[in-house]
């Protein structure tokens, strides 16, 4: 593996025993760099390589749509590892101590983890490493080119940072090695947890139901590619009408991890038609994805409106008295109970699915914008539901996402205006003169909620 994939955030002297990965952010086998990097130096010691996953009984507003999703994802990954003679441990509890816990009591040599920017699980490495004198190796498997080599600072538009990315992409965007067994086996290996059960020991909302459209998984995360190269790629063209049927569906098993985006632009890079629908979702999945999480790393703050640029926070606050045309309730909001039929439709998708088309993410933001009583609460209000219903919530793309919809991040200034001030606006004709609002709003009625 290319050694700059990895970073020591603390140094501190070797130490014999076998390769631990410490897996959280991206949930699979096949095709993940953090892996392979702890298979290789658990082969250069001659030790056998143990993977383990840490339950959070909470964390940020996920409920059992998305431990249902990551479980049986997980289930799928621990079978497959333990095949390949890869020893599986599932903890619960406080990740970064109860990892920091097993890597003592096992005699642990190194342990390998995931990069991840948010502020949460920035927490859990630094509890780890306060609480165990284990080397941590961190792995950026989520990015392509790895967030810490694409930049060293915050950027402020996807024009500064694609160049950085484009520099590197020949460098790291390479052929992945083929997932084999290892020889040395971990003594005294458990077997594969029971799912069920884990999830039954958590405490998390359970009136957020699971989806039965997609399925969770390493495989059905290929599959899914497999079907958006044979029949939706070419039409990717229409890809901001939610009424054609033209997007990848890969964000939540990208999210997990249970698919590598570094896998997706190979797929994509080998189709024997290159055009102007390949540069787009090129563009989106390398460019915009690795933006997002250069933000997040430069900005702990990314779900507060600190995060906005200077001039946003300014504007906004120039117009936060200004009247609103209506000012909705979290319960209003969640409920889809607004005056708005897009916007409420946009939200049963979502609340109902687990996924919101994305050019109506942008529009469902900026009017909560609209409708809150100033931006921390519409910043608050949107957060709150994304992650609570969205599959792929939790995640830097939402993010900056909303932090681009209400604060203005990676966009520039426009014509002021009341409320939004110098923030990109958007409005209900603006939509209806894009594609067909009715026919949208008669997919998700009250009703379907």
């Amino acid at each position: 593996m290319n050694p700059r994939r990895y970073r020591v955030p603390e140094s501190r002297p070797e130490r014999p025993g076998p390769v631990l990965y410490w897996m959280h952010r991206n949930l699979r086998a096949s095709d993940n760099w953090a892996l392979i990097h702890a298979r290789e130096q658990a082969l250069a010691r001659h030790a056998p390589v143990g993977v383990v996953f840490c339950l959070a009984p909470r964390f940020l507003d996920a409920t059992l749509r998305h431990f249902d999703f990551l479980l049986r994802g997980l289930g799928e990954t621990l079978a497959r590892l333990a095949n390949a003679n890869i020893a599986c441990f599932v903890l619960t509890g406080d990740p970064g101590l109860e990892v920091a816990r097993f890597a003592r009591e096992a005699g642990v040599g190194l342990v390998v983890t995931d990069f991840d920017p948010l502020r949460a699980k920035h927490g859990w490495r630094t509890r780890f490493l306060e609480a165990s004198p284990v080397p941590l190796h961190e792995v950026d498997s989520r990015n392509i080119v790895p967030c810490w080599v694409a930049s060293n600072k915050r950027e402020y538009m996807a024009k500064t940072i694609r160049p950085k990315i484009k520099r590197h992409l020949q460098e790291f965007l390479e052929p992945f090695p083929e997932f084999e067994p290892h020889p040395l086996t971990w003594p005294g290996a458990p077997g594969i947890p029971d799912i069920d059960a884990l999830q039954a020991s958590l405490e998390m909302d359970t009136t957020v139901r699971p989806v039965t459209w997609i399925t969770p998984g390493e495989q059905a995360g290929h599959d899914l590619l497999r079907t958006f190269l044979d029949k939706r790629l070419r039409h990717y063209d229409q890809r901001n009408d939610p009424n054609q049927d033209v997007c990848s569906n890969l964000s939540a098993h990208l999210h997990f991890g249970m698919l590598s985006a570094q896998r997706v632009a190979l797929e994509v890079m080998a189709q024997p038609r290159q055009d102007e629908q390949a540069d787009a979702f090129i563009e989106e999945l390398i460019i915009r994805r690795e933006l997002a999480d250069n933000f997040c790393a430069h900005a702990p703050d990314h779900d507060r409106v600190t995060s906005f640029p200077v001039w946003a926070q300014e504007t906004l606050s120039r117009h936060e008295r200004d009247p609103r045309p209506a000012i909705y309730s979290p319960e209003e909001f969640e409920f889809s109970h607004t005056h708005d039929p897009l916007w409420n439709a946009a939200q049963r998708q979502m609340v109902v699915t687990g996924k919101m088309h994305g050019y109506l993410r942008m529009y469902w933001a900026k009017k909560i914008l609209e409708w809150s009583e100033d931006a921390a609460q519409a910043m608050a209000t949107a957060i709150r539901l994304n992650d609570r219903y969205s599959l792929d919530g939790r995640d830097s793309n939402g993010y900056t996402g909303i932090a681009w919809s209400l604060g203005g991040v990676h966009d520039r200034g426009w014509t002021e205006r009341p409320i939004f001030g110098k923030v990109r606006y958007m409005n209900y004709q603006g939509a209806r003169r894009k594609f067909d609002v009715d026919a949208f709003v008669r997919t998700w009625p009250l009703q379907a909620v």
